[in-house]
């Protein structure tokens, strides 16, 4: 397996060849793939705020911005630099310390998910031996948030937006984390950069989606809810709740959930594209192209264009998953709370348990092409 570039142990080097010590090279090291992942999923928030507005455009016949810069790909910047001198209010009578607490809690777990998403064999900040439940647990403490700051505004909304958000994502965490554990079966790994590797090999027929159908429609469907993307917004729901847990939020706190919900949704959508569409792996397995052109899968240069080309795969298929929950907000209704509720409860459930235990009985079955 060719394993492309590695970057950390690339740079470590040239700096003890400088003649630095190996233990200051490697905390030069540290800080700059956080610093990369935060300017990463910055942009990548921007433009996941440019798509939907060109989509929404479009699904309602629209032109939509394309003023603010070329193509209005500045509208977004417009908005964060509006938001950030925004004043930032807090109501007479909220409890102070939770208000502003509340944001932070919620953001703060999206952007640690990060750490455990690859874009090639070794273009990861950290390869944790449990990183899908690494990132299953740190989706369990948004909530924890999105209730802090709806119980702290002292507004019967944004309670209500609360309780609902605390509701929603314990309904839908179980049938997601039974969806993650099927494909964990077959990987006999919960480390990302294992369950993609045991899709690599035969291109796109290797990929999990043909081998977890149900279980690709129960995580996509669960991280939509988790997103509170519509339908699936009741938290929110404006002509319900004003605007449920945010409605006394301004400025730079409301900036944050903001942030959050675009950055949550790239998050889920790279976690999609990494357990069930191969994550880094190309369509047509590059050793094989390799073999047909004969170069050595060794060659330095192969190994950049294959760390080049997993790095585009991965966003390719991520944005491709946004493409589509953009589209699905502007296209179908918000479903009521009971709904909600009983499809995590009633349907995703009993679906995941089936087919957690069918893909025990094919792994037994046939262990060849289900990780036995």
């Amino acid at each position: 397996m060719n394993s492309g570039i590695d970057l950390q142990g690339t740079f470590i080097q040239s700096l003890m060849d400088l003649g630095l010590p190996a233990g200051t090279a490697k905390a030069i090291w540290m800080p700059l793939p956080m610093i990369l992942m935060l300017i990463g999923a910055t942009v990548g928030v921007l433009v996941c705020v440019w798509q939907e507005r060109k989509i929404s455009a479009a699904a309602q016949q629209r032109i939509g911005p394309e003023f603010i810069g070329p193509l209005g790909l500045l509208a977004p910047v417009a908005d964060g630099l509006k938001l950030v001198f925004k004043e930032d209010i807090i109501p007479a009578k909220a409890d102070r310390g939770l208000f502003t607490i509340g944001p932070i809690i919620v953001v703060l777990p999206v952007f640690l998910s990060y750490l455990i998403v690859p874009f090639g064999q070794n273009l990861l900040i950290t390869n944790v031996g449990m990183g899908v439940f690494l990132w299953i647990a740190l989706s369990s403490i948004q909530p924890i948030g999105l209730l802090m700051a709806g119980y702290a505004s002292n507004n019967k909304y944004a309670l209500l937006g609360g309780l609902r958000a605390a509701a929603q994502s314990i309904s839908y965490e179980i049938p997601l984390a039974l969806a993650v554990l099927a494909v964990v079966m077959m990987s006999n790994s919960l480390s990302t950069v294992d369950i993609v590797n045991q899709q690599s090999g035969y291109g796109i027929l290797g990929w999990n989606v043909w081998r977890q159908p149900a279980g690709f429609v129960i995580f996509w469907i669960s991280a939509l809810a988790e997103c509170e993307r519509m339908p699936f917004d009741l938290p929110e729901a404006e002509e319900e709740l004003v605007a449920g847990y945010q409605t006394e939020y301004s400025g730079m706190k409301f900036a944050l959930f903001y942030l959050s919900s675009y950055v949550n949704l790239v998050l889920s959508a790279l976690l999609v594209s990494v357990l069930y569409l191969g994550g880094w792996d190309f369509p047509i397995p590059i050793n094989l192209m390799a073999g047909w052109l004969g170069v050595s899968v060794d060659n330095p240069v192969l190994q950049i264009v294959t760390a080049s080309l997993g790095i585009t795969m991965t966003v390719l298929k991520a944005y491709f998953l946004v493409f589509l929950a953009i589209l699905l907000r502007w296209t179908v209704p918000r479903v009521r709370i009971d709904q909600l509720l009983d499809l995590g409860w009633k349907f995703l459930l009993p679906i995941g348990l089936v087919n957690l235990l069918l893909t025990a009985a094919l792994k037994l079955a046939f262990p060849f092409a289900f990780g036995g």
